[in-house]
């Protein structure tokens, strides 16, 4: 089994490799057919009515000003009204710009002065943001924002005088609806789609600028990942400013046909009854959100739901067969990409991947290689290398960084985009994620991936976070020690946490120290910042394994 082979077309027609043909597809073949589920707000939107409201909303963003390219920015919470306003994007031409909901200042300036965006739908509860931001630099790309839409969560008035109090012109997101159907035809596959946001770990975050059709395409892919029909409900409980809830979850129930149930935020403990209440079929996890779900008290009705799949990055192979007894799931599937590049690497449905697998080449649309990140000349099978990839079929990956000409240019190296990420692959072809590049380190002479170490400390049914990290040796060419910082749902001895890893990896990647830690340093899409970790280092009330044992 060296490459993955499942990968399909559902709209075989390259040229329809748009939302807009897609939902107007199913709107005119399935009108009456569930298309989004919002129990908070107890909505449920068929394909017709979904259809209608996105070109209305469409319609008023035109008839506002809005040109064929200009960029709309989105920052709120997850709700329908986030979900057509996306969606009336890609029905009128517009670009969807999705703002993480935890920028302010500095990090909110940066993100619309790099997209330029000139129209914005916010939750009210953002006004004051956008207040704080405005003045009189031409420079700052807040200014240029010609009229905000407010979603009413409580608080519109106030937001809508916060913001014409601050020189912007504001309305109530309620009045988009009411505008003339915008007719438009569809755009074509190679525009600009949308620009998502890198996360920002190393620097300002860049903007990832998607076509039409890489969106179809990512989308398409967990179709054929999960095997998604119009029978089917995707639950998606992360943020719609993410990646993993729009092309990855609702975006894929839309081109299967199917029904997308969207949830404002995870809850681990409310996860299997937001499953059954919805009929939910297939859902995913996004890094720790399997692990807390397993965590909660088991009850005896878990296995009366409808769920089938889960598509899990990672999959948390420890406990992933008990998972799926334990809720009836048909099986868990995984794959490997970036918001650059789409996912190459692909998992088969149903079959058994190996520990820590995350999937085969998708070899029919992608090139990949594993390079020497010094020299991009590929390293042998079984060895780490960095993952570059290219597609074999045009648009189906970003087309670069958006106003970052020289971020482009780097990460396009050679013809090939570096992920930075670090792989190897076995001899039958399945890849393994070891670490990002810069996350690596070495002890005694071993490569020692974090991401394995902080899969085992997670194990620790009193763990809740963890992120690992390299801190230099206390003696001359120890290269690194292995440092893990904790976050705790019950008090628990540091010796005790160690004495869980034995056994389940390599004494030489057992961390020496252990340092609990009240909160983990994010990013503003919740990413853990490492270099702040790196940068404190051994603290005093950092647990020593060696200093302990004397």
């Amino acid at each position: 089994m060296d490459f993955y082979t499942d990968l399909t077309a559902n709209f075989t027609d390259p040229d329809d490799w748009t939302l807009a043909t897609v939902l107007r597809t199913h709107a005119a073949n399935t009108p009456d057919a569930s298309c989004l589920f919002a129990p908070e707000e107890d909505l449920e939107l068929t394909y017709a009515a979904a259809l209608m409201q996105t070109e209305r909303i469409a319609g008023s963003i035109k008839a506002a000003g809005a040109a064929h390219g200009d960029r709309v920015a989105i920052m709120a919470q997850n709700s329908s009204r986030f979900v057509l306003t996306w969606w009336a994007t890609a029905v009128g031409g517009t670009v969807e710009v999705p703002i993480n909901t935890n920028y302010e200042g500095e990090f909110l300036k940066h993100q619309f002065s790099v997209a330029q965006a000139h129209w914005a739908v916010i939750d009210d509860e953002y006004a004051a943001r956008f207040a704080a931001v405005a003045d009189a630099d031409p420079a700052n790309g807040v200014n240029g924002v010609k009229k905000f839409w407010v979603i009413d969560n409580g608080a519109l008035d106030e937001a809508l005088a916060t913001l014409t109090a601050a020189g912007f012109d504001a309305a109530p997101w309620d009045e988009l609806p009411s505008g003339e159907p915008l007719n438009a035809p569809a755009p074509s596959p190679q525009e600009l789609g949308a620009i998502f946001f890198t996360s920002g770990t190393t620097g300002p975050s860049k903007g990832v600028a998607m076509p039409h059709a890489q969106l179809y395409f990512f989308a398409q892919e967990v179709v054929c990942l999960t095997r998604l029909t119009a029978s089917d409900r995707y639950l998606t409980t992360t943020p719609l400013f993410h990646g993993n809830a729009t092309f990855m979850a609702v975006y894929p129930a839309l081109v299967a046909g199917a029904g997308a149930v969207i949830r404002r935020k995870f809850s681990a403990s409310r996860w299997i009854d937001h499953v059954r209440d919805s009929g939910v079929t297939v859902t995913n996890f996004v890094g720790v959100m399997m692990d807390f779900a397993w965590k909660q008290e088991p009850r005896e009705d878990d296995l009366d739901n409808s769920l089938r799949c889960i598509y899990a990055a990672p999959i948390a192979s420890t406990i992933a067969e008990d998972f799926k007894k334990r809720y009836g799931i048909e099986t868990f599937v995984n794959a490997f990409g970036l918001t650059e590049t789409s996912a190459p690497i692909i998992s088969p449905y149903n079959v058994d991947i190996p520990v820590g697998a995350a999937g085969l080449q998708a070899s029919d649309w992608f090139d990949i290689k594993l390079v020497d990140p010094k020299t991009d000349r590929q390293v042998a099978i079984g060895e780490v290398g960095e993952l570059v990839v290219r597609p074999k079929v045009p648009f189906i990956c970003s087309n670069g960084y958006y106003g970052m000409p020289d971020k482009t240019v780097e990460a396009w190296r050679n013809l090939w985009f570096h992920t930075g990420d670090a792989l190897r692959r076995d001899t039958d072809g399945w890849y393994y994620f070891v670490d990002r590049y810069k996350d690596a380190l070495r002890r005694r002479g071993e490569n020692i991936s974090s991401y394995e170490v902080e899969q085992v400390v997670l194990g620790h049914p009193a763990v809740h976070e963890c992120a690992v990290i390299g801190v230099p040796a206390d003696v001359d060419a120890g290269e690194d020690e292995v440092l893990a910082a904790i976050v705790l749902t019950e008090p628990v001895d540091p010796a005790e946490v160690l004495a869980f890893c034995d056994g389940r990896i390599p004494a030489f990647a057992r961390p020496r120290y252990i340092r609990t830690v009240d909160a983990l340093p994010k990013t503003p899409s919740e990413k853990v910042r490492k270099a702040v970790l790196r940068d404190e280092g051994i603290t005093p009330d950092t647990f020593d394994a060696e200093r302990a044992t004397v």
